[in-house]
């Protein structure tokens, strides 16, 4: 198993737009983001997960347990009703936004990095 505790800087994006289009971020918060350049760190202690995505304009901490739903604060004000699973060398998010449109996010972690 590959580790997955540590911290990932951001490189590139692809379908970022889409995808917070899909969730109901509203346009400018969405292009905002999409051009963030974000670090990743990810934490665990115990059975709680700890996931930050820290900009040089805010930081936002997601702390949950694998298979328990969570709620995701997204910056536009919509929330998220998330359950993450751990499978293989992956998390995956189930995501739920508020009009009940449902996205995956798959963080795929090799030896030196972490594709989203």
């Amino acid at each position: 198993m590959v580790k997955i505790v540590g911290k990932y800087q951001h490189e590139r994006s692809e379908n970022l737009d889409e995808f917070f289009r899909i969730l109901g971020v509203p346009y400018i918060p969405r292009k905002m983001m999409s051009m963030a350049n974000p670090r990743i760190e990810i934490s665990q202690n115990d059975d709680e997960w700890t996931l930050k995505n820290v900009t040089m304009l805010r930081t936002q901490e997601i702390k949950f347990k694998l298979g328990e739903e969570y709620e995701e604060f997204m910056p536009s004000g919509v929330v998220l009703k998330n359950t993450t699973s751990l499978e293989g060398d992956c998390l995956v998010t189930i995501s739920i936004g508020p009009d009940g449109n449902k996205v995956t996010r798959k963080y795929e972690f090799s030896d030196d990095q972490l594709i989203l």
